[in-house]
């Protein structure tokens, strides 16, 4: 079903911090949930349900036990924004009928090929879809760490 976009949810946002704090520490072992709920600051029963749903996605993977915890099951630079929005919070697309993967007639529409408002969308969604795609974990690790030596 699509639901409008407008902001982020609370649990993309928390997704997405969580991997770009595991994008940091890239190829140095599982992290404990407990440290990444208490570093960003996400309540830990939200972040497993989170966590779980991403390695569901094989985006993370996990491990059991002493020394256990999550870690990034691809590279920083082949998961980007788009992925991670689309998997959290379904469409990114402003209108139901610009959608890409949860397209939609709209209702107050009379004609879909000669709507002006749905031309307009079209471009937004794919200029953003652009810069969402462009936006990989490895892009923002290495801009907050440009910015953070400023």
């Amino acid at each position: 079903m699509y639901l409008e976009a407008s902001m982020l949810s609370k649990k993309c946002k928390y997704a997405i911090h969580a991997l770009i704090y595991l994008a940091e520490r890239y190829q140095q072992g599982p992290v404990h949930i407990q440290e990444i709920a208490d570093r960003q600051r996400i309540p830990k029963k939200f972040l497993e349900a989170i966590l779980l749903e991403l390695r569901n996605a094989k985006v993370l993977h996990s491990k059991k036990g002493k020394g256990g915890g999550y870690y990034l099951y691809k590279n920083p630079e082949d998961v980007n924004l788009m992925e991670i929005m689309r998997l959290m919070d379904g469409a990114i697309a402003m209108l139901p009928c610009v959608s890409l993967n949860y397209y939609e007639p709209c209702e107050e529409c009379l004609n879909e090929k000669t709507c002006g408002i749905r031309d307009s969308f079209v471009g937004v969604r794919d200029e953003t879809l652009r810069i969402l795609s462009e936006s990989t974990l490895a892009k923002i690790v290495k801009r907050e760490n440009i910015l953070s030596k400023e």
